[in-house]
Formats: C-alpha cells, structure tokens, sequence
C-alpha cells in the first residue's frame, strides 16, 4: 500500500520555480518534466524505504530520489505511512535547505 504524499510549501514553490523557468524556453518541456516529477513521486510513494538515504543528513527518516538533474527530497514517517516531499532541488547547486522535519 503506498504512503500517504504530503507536499511541503518548499517543495511546491520549488517545483514551480523548475517549471517556471524551463517554461521560459520551452513549455511543453516544462509541462512533461511537471508530470515525471509527479510520476516519480508517486513511485517513491509505493516503496519509500527503497529511496536512498540522503547522505548529507545520515538519517534513515530522510531520504532522496534522484531524478537527473534533480534530487527529490522526502522525510518518510513509516508509523503513520506518510510521505513528506520537503524539496525538489537541481543537483548541481548541493544540499537544500530543508529546515525542520515532521
């Protein structure tokens, strides 16, 4: 059974900017990297403890999927079965913020 998804603030304003901007240039790309995102996040939802431990925090509550360029950051609350996306972060700028976890 797939975890409940709860998205962050953070993790909604980031994906707007990423949309935002490759929309500048490209809106068809940006509305199909929108839906991947989407997809993959539903993904992570089925198997939330198969993502990969986010090594700049060393915790096994938060965790990561890499979607190229992007890591997609969640915290994984396994008792209550929820998901929570806190950050979609391009790779090439590091660790995101990501402030206090649920």
């Amino acid at each position: 059974m797939a975890f409940k998804i709860i998205w962050s603030d953070t993790a909604g304003e980031d994906q707007k900017a990423i949309v935002f901007y490759i929309g500048l240039d490209n809106p068809a790309a940006a509305a199909r990297l929108a839906v991947r995102i989407l997809s993959r996040i539903e993904i992570a939802a089925q198997y939330p403890l198969s993502l990969r431990v986010v090594p700049e925090k060393n915790s096994r509550k938060i965790r990561e999927a890499l979607f190229n360029p992007y890591r997609i950051v969640f915290a994984v609350d396994e008792k209550r079965g929820i998901l929570h996306v806190l950050r979609i972060w391009h790779a090439a700028r590091g660790m995101p913020e990501i402030g206090k976890t649920p």
